[in-house]
């Protein structure tokens, strides 16, 4: 059985821990739903997924929802969001790539639709 991600709690990142490695990533994208693993940089990922919606208030609850998330974990996702879409944009800033709290973040996000 897979873990479920979304019952841990994202642990916050000051830096001094290794980026996960592509391996590291492909193991945990298995733990999470339709996200999307981009490279920025050679050796720098970040997560991302779109969303879609009915209408623009649709929308902007489950922005508000992911941003009541994010606070509560302490760990801040990119937002961008308008007429029937959210994109959720997910990496540790600190460490410039992805680590486990990226993914416990992503599951949360899952969990509220």
């Amino acid at each position: 059985m897979t873990e479920d991600l979304s019952s841990k709690k994202c642990v916050p990142c000051e830096g001094g821990i290794p980026a996960f490695t592509i391996e590291q990533i492909n193991d945990y994208l298995k733990k999470v739903d339709g996200w999307v693993v981009n490279e920025k940089e050679e050796n720098k990922f970040f997560l991302t997924k779109e969303f879609k919606f009915k209408d623009f208030v649709s929308s902007q609850v489950f922005v508000n929802k992911v941003g009541e998330i994010a606070e509560n974990e302490g760990h801040h996702p990119d937002i961008s969001f308008g007429w029937g879409y959210a994109i959720i944009k997910i990496y540790t800033h600190a460490i410039q790539g992805l680590a486990e709290s990226d993914f416990i973040l992503a599951s949360k996000v899952d969990k509220i639709q």
